[in-house]
């Protein structure tokens, strides 16, 4: 009776676990179904809020989530899995979204925005009509501000600045008039990236027009520090002559052969700059030679004695003189005096001091020899030939002073007519002159 017993127990066990297994397995299946559900319930809530997401369907199995349908937006479909992987019990998720190619579908969206945006303009026409006027308004008193003379001409050292002044004032009139149309509009945002986009394209226009650029900067310094007046004579990186004006753009002189010559500002600011006017003094020299044997002390004598006796030549500096070189066959001299060039013509004073110069050294017999050369000659045996002798030569006389030639005329007579033309010129056209006779120079 009891192996009956157990028996039946070893043969009802099998069926009772097998039954176990199934019960649970049909009550998990059941709680997953439930779940899956409340997930997909709450995507299409999430999604219905949205906008461009109305032909998507939403199936979850197992915590999978599957998406179907069509978008006018790419980013849009994107986004999606973004938006779902944020949602509980979301195991992984399948993106089957593409992009609609209805022609009907898309343009509907375009056509609402359109409408939409006309809309708000006709609603902001009173808003932008009141932020016209307001940027008119400050524009206005910003160029009356800045279109008079005064102050910025009493301001500024010359009339150049005194532009630049007025411009800079217009410019600040047109931003402050922008920036307060925007903040009327509440579009002050806007703002920064106009300035940023201005930013942008000032930079690349200033290294496109670098030269013009430095050339205008070049010329603002000039016209504060001014080097030089009007008439003046200068030389600027070789070319020479008198001064006619300083413009916004270059420096124009009148050369000696009454020729224009106009020299970019940038370069005069850059060049070295000799202004032969700024000092009314002004030495001339000029180079003489003597022959060997001549008294060195008494030629040097009578030669600074001549020169300053001439009644153009200034008693001081002190007229001077030295010995420069030794040569193949005479004896260089310079001898140097000082005149006032805005009464006497420099190259005429040179020219009459060597005259003088030269009148005196002929009556004292000082010999000026000109270049000598040696020959050695040989015979048909190779025997030099002694040299012919040369004829003797009279004993020189004593050096004395000579009563002067007559002086010829050294006045700035050409000087005076350049200065006269230069003054023609800028009669003409004034007005775009920089150089002002009374400003501070450098």
């Amino acid at each position: 009776m009891v192996r009956v017993l157990l028996l039946f127990i070893f043969l009802a066990l099998p069926a009772q676990a097998q039954n176990g297994a199934i019960v649970p397995g049909s009550g998990t299946t059941a709680e997953q179904a439930v779940t899956d559900a409340a997930i997909a319930t709450r995507i299409r809530d999430i999604l219905h809020e949205l906008e461009g997401y109305e032909d998507v369907t939403v199936v979850v199995k197992a915590g999978i989530v599957t998406l179907r349908g069509t978008t006018l937006d790419a980013s849009a479909a994107e986004k999606l899995e973004g938006l779902i992987g944020r949602v509980e019990g979301v195991v992984a998720i399948e993106n089957k979204v593409t992009l609609s190619t209805s022609v009907t579908e898309r343009l509907t969206p375009v056509w609402e925005r359109l409408v939409s945006r006309i809309q708000q303009t006709v609603a902001f026409l009173p808003l932008i009509a009141v932020a016209l006027v307001a940027f008119a308004v400050v524009v206005w008193i910003g160029f009356l501000i800045g279109g008079r003379k005064e102050p910025w001409e009493r301001l500024a050292p010359n009339a150049f600045i005194a532009d630049i002044y007025r411009t800079l004032i217009k410019l600040a009139a047109l931003v402050a008039g922008l920036v307060v149309a925007l903040d009327i509009m509440g579009a002050t945002a806007l703002l920064s990236t106009i300035l940023g986009a201005a930013g942008i394209i000032g930079l690349a226009i200033g290294f496109a027009v670098r030269d013009t650029v430095e050339n205008f900067i070049a010329s603002i310094l000039l016209s504060i520090r001014q080097p030089f007046r009007p008439n003046d004579a200068i030389e600027i990186g070789g070319d020479e002559g008198k001064v006619i004006r300083l413009t916004s753009r270059a420096t124009i002189l009148l050369s000696w052969d009454g020729n224009h010559i106009r020299i970019p500002n940038a370069t005069v600011f850059k060049s070295r700059i000799v202004n032969y006017s700024r000092n009314p003094e002004r030495r001339f020299k000029f180079d003489i030679a003597v022959g060997y044997g001549t008294d060195l002390a008494a030629a040097k004598a009578l030669a600074e004695a001549t020169v300053a006796a001439l009644p153009f030549v200034l008693r001081a500096p002190a007229v001077n003189s030295w010995t420069t070189e030794l040569g193949g066959s005479d004896i260089g001299m310079t001898v140097v005096g000082w005149i006032d060039q805005r009464e006497t013509d420099l190259f005429a004073a040179r020219s009459e001091a060597i005259r003088q110069v030269l009148i005196a050294f002929d009556r004292a017999d000082i010999e000026m020899p000109e270049p000598t050369y040696r020959l050695l000659v040989k015979d048909a045996a190779g025997v030099p030939i002694p040299p012919l002798q040369a004829a003797p030569v009279a004993p020189r006389r004593a050096i004395t002073e000579a009563a002067p030639e007559a002086v010829q005329d050294v006045q700035a007579t050409a000087e005076h007519e350049l200065e006269q033309m230069v003054n023609d010129e800028r009669k003409s056209t004034d007005a775009d002159d920089l150089l002002k006779h009374g400003a501070r120079a450098e």
